[in-house]
C-alpha cells in the first residue's frame, strides 16, 4: 500500500493476508462496502473462509443478485464482464462492533450469453431461492443447484426480464392473448408434482395427502402459495410457492428518472409508506453528495415511525385473527385510522404518500401538526394496554402461539431473517442502534429483545416496537429542528417550491429535474434502514444518467418466506397458520 493511501478494510487485509493480493481486484464504491472482484473458481474458497473461518465471520448471506453489464458505460478499472453475480455478506457480530462495518461484497464476473457458475447453496442455505431469481431473471445458471427453476414468473415464461435487452414497457412487448388452449396450457403447468421437488406420495403404509394453502386464502395474506405434504394433520414438508405478485419494480427502476421513481418505491411494502423511500433518497444523497438539513432528518424519522406503528398495528390485529379472536382487529384497525389521520395532515396522503424527496421532503411541517401528533401520542399508550389485556394475555392466543414455529438466532441468520423476526431469538441487532442513519443517533429508545424465537415472541416483540416509536416520535416532537425542508444542492430533486418562483435558473433546474431528471454521478451506492418486517436495502448503479442502470430492491420478506418448511415441518395446520400471521409479510414485498 503506497504511503499517504487510506487503509484498507480489515475484511479486505484478511482476505488478502490468507488468499493473497492478486487474487482480487478491488472496487471503490460510494457507500465505502469492502468490494472485491475474484475468479469463480476460488468463489466456493473465499465464502467458506469468510462463513467459518475469519474472526466475527460473516454467517448471513444478505443478498445475492446479478447486473447485466453490456451497456454500462462506465466501468473504468473493473474487470470486464457481460453479467456480473452479485453477494453481499453480512457479519452482525462485526457490525456491532464496529458500528455499521459488518458488510463485505464480492463479485464474479461472467462472459457470454448464457453464462454459468456453481451454486453455493452448499455454503448458504438461502441462496437457493436467490440463485432462482438470478435465473429467473438473468438466465444466469447455477451448477449444482438442487432445483433451479423459475420463482417470480410462470414456468412457461420466455426470456429474461432483467436483461437489458429485454422491454421495459408494455408497449414494446407482442399483444398478449389469453384463449381457452393457452389457458388449459397456463393451468397444466401449474400442477405440483411431488417427485420433481425429491418428495415421496406416500410411505409403505400409507399415502401423504397434497394440499395446496393458498394461492386464494385468507389466511395465505396475498397471493401466496404453499403446497404441504400431510399426513394426517402433521406437516411433513412444504413447498412455498411466490410469484403470483410480480410487477418488475426493479425493471422499472431503468425506466424511470431518480425521482419519478420515488412512488414506485412507496409500492414495495406497501404498509411502509414512506419508510420505503428511506433507503432509496439516503443512498442517492450519498452518490450525490447531498447533506440534508437536521429538520430533514427528523421529520423523516417521524414519520417513518408513525408507519412503523400502523404496521405494527396491523400485524397485531391480523394475527390475533388467525388464531382465533375476532374483535382485536377492529379496534386496531381504529386506532390505525388515527395514525393515518396524522400521516394525511402531514403529507397529503395515507397509504403511499411518496413525500420524501431526493435532498430533504416535499414540504415543510404544515400548522398545527404538533398538536395532531400530540393527540395520537395521548391516545395510543392506553390503547395498547387494553390491547394487552384481550389479545396477548388471553388464554387461546398464549396456547395457539407459545412454542409454535420456534427458531434459534443461528437458525434465523442462516436463512436471512432479521427485524423482530430475528430479535425475537434473542440478537440484539437493530440497524437504528448498529449503524444510525437519518439522526436515529439522537434519540432515546430501546431496542426489545426477546429469546424463544417463536410466534408469541414476535408478537411480543411487534408490541413493544410500537411503543418505543411512540417514544421517539415524542422526542421528535419536543425537539423538532428548525431550518429548511430540504437541502441546498443542486441535485436535490426538485428545488425548493419558492425558489422557482424567485429565479429563473430554479425555474429552469425545476423544469429539467421533474421532466428530464437530475443526472447522478457515475459509481454504485446502497443504503439499509430497520424497516417495518427487518432490513431492507437498496442497491443502485449509476451510469452517470438521467436513471438508474440497475435498482436492487433487497426486501426481508423474500428472506422470511423462504424459511418456512424449516421452521413448520413437524408440525400442525392450525401452527402454520399462526406462522405465517407472525412472519408479517406482504406478497408485494417478496414479488418484486
Amino acid at each position: 500500500m503506497a504511503d499517504g493511501a487510506p487503509a484498507l478494510p480489515e475484511v479486505v487485509r484478511e482476505l488478502i493476508a490468507r488468499f493473497g493480493e492478486n487474487l482480487f481486484t478491488l472496487q471503490p464504491t460510494v457507500d465505502q462496502v469492502p468490494t472485491l472482484w475474484l475468479p469463480a473458481n476460488r468463489l466456493h474458497d473465499v465464502l467458506r473462509y469468510l462463513k467459518n473461518e475469519v474472526p466475527k465471520p460473516y454467517k448471513m448471506l444478505y443478498d445475492l443478485t446479478a447486473m447485466d453489464e453490456r451497456l454500462r458505460k462506465h466501468r473504468h478499472g473493473l474487470p470486464q464482464a457481460d453479467f456480473t453475480v452479485i453477494y453481499h455478506l453480512l457479519s452482525i457480530d462485526r457490525d456491532i462492533a464496529t458500528r455499521g462495518k459488518g458488510d463485505v461484497r464480492l463479485k464474479v464476473a461472467l462472459q457470454g450469453e448464457t453464462p454459468s457458475l456453481p451454486t453455493i447453496t452448499n455454503v448458504y442455505l438461502n441462496a437457493n431461492w436467490y440463485e432462482r431469481e438470478v435465473w429467473d431473471m438473468f438466465g444466469i445458471v447455477f451448477d449444482g443447484h438442487p432445483g433451479l427453476r423459475r420463482i417470480l414468473l410462470p414456468p412457461t415464461w420466455t426470456g429474461h426480464p432483467l436483461r437489458k435487452d429485454y422491454p421495459a414497457r408494455a408497449t414494446e412487448f407482442d399483444p398478449f392473448y389469453l384463449d381457452s388452449l393457452k389457458q388449459d396450457m397456463e393451468q397444466e403447468a401449474l400442477r405440483f408434482v411431488p417427485e420433481d421437488w425429491g418428495m415421496k406420495r406416500g410411505t409403505d403404509d400409507h399415502d401423504f395427502m397434497y394440499l395446496n394453502f393458498g394461492p386464494n386464502h385468507p389466511a395465505a395474506h396475498g397471493a401466496f402459495r404453499v403446497v404441504l405434504q400431510l399426513d394426517g394433520e402433521e406437516v411433513v414438508d412444504c413447498v412455498p410457492d411466490i410469484g403470483y405478485h410480480h410487477r418488475g419494480a426493479e425493471k422499472m427502476g431503468e425506466r424511470q428518472s431518480w425521482h419519478t421513481y420515488i412512488p414506485y418505491t412507496d409500492r414495495i411494502d406497501y404498509l411502509g409508506g414512506v419508510m420505503n423511500n428511506l433507503p432509496y433518497v439516503l443512498a442517492l444523497e450519498k452518490i450525490a453528495g447531498i447533506k440534508v438539513p437536521e429538520r430533514v432528518q427528523t421529520i423523516r424519522v417521524m414519520m417513518a415511525e408513525f408507519f412503523r406503528i400502523t404496521s405494527h398495528l396491523l400485524f397485531y390485529g391480523t394475527y390475533a385473527q388467525d388464531v382465533g379472536a375476532m374483535s382485536p382487529v377492529f379496534y386496531m384497525f381504529v386506532d390505525r385510522q388515527k395514525a393515518y389521520d396524522v400521516i394525511e395532515a402531514v403529507t397529503g396522503f395515507r397509504m403511499h404518500p411518496a413525500w420524501f424527496r431526493i435532498g430533504g421532503v416535499a414540504h415543510d411541517l404544515p400548522q398545527g401538526w404538533d398538536r395532531k401528533v400530540r393527540e395520537f401520542l395521548d391516545w395510543m399508550p392506553k390503547r395498547l394496554d387494553e390491547y394487552k389485556k384481550a389479545a396477548v394475555e388471553n388464554a387461546i392466543f398464549k396456547s395457539r402461539s407459545r412454542d409454535v414455529a420456534a427458531y434459534d438466532t443461528a437458525s434465523a441468520i442462516e436463512w436471512g431473517v432479521t427485524g423482530p423476526g430475528l430479535r425475537a431469538t434473542g440478537c440484539n441487532y437493530d440497524l437504528r442502534k448498529a449503524r444510525p442513519y437519518s439522526g436515529y443517533e439522537n434519540f432515546d429508545f430501546e431496542v426489545p429483545v426477546f429469546h424463544k424465537g417463536d410466534c408469541y415472541d414476535r408478537t411480543l416483540a411487534r408490541e413493544e416496537e410500537i411503543r418505543q416509536s411512540l417514544r421517539i416520535i415524542e422526542q421528535c416532537l419536543n425537539n423538532m429542528p428548525s431550518g429548511p425542508y430540504k437541502a441546498d444542492h443542486p441535485l436535490t430533486c426538485p428545488p425548493p417550491k419558492e425558489r422557482t418562483l424567485r429565479d429563473i435558473e430554479t425555474l429552469i433546474t425545476h423544469f429539467l429535474d421533474v421532466s428530464w431528471g437530475p443526472v447522478m454521478p457515475a459509481g454504485e451506492t446502497s443504503q439499509m434502514i430497520e424497516a417495518t418486517k427487518g432490513i431492507n436495502s437498496y442497491y443502485l448503479t449509476s451510469d452517470a444518467a438521467t436513471m438508474s442502470y440497475r435498482t436492487r430492491i433487497r426486501t426481508p420478506s423474500f428472506a422470511h418466506l423462504q424459511q418456512i418448511p424449516a421452521a413448520i415441518n413437524g408440525q400442525m395446520v392450525p401452527d402454520l397458520i399462526a406462522y405465517i400471521a407472525s412472519i408479517d409479510f406482504v406478497m408485494a414485498d417478496v414479488d418484486r
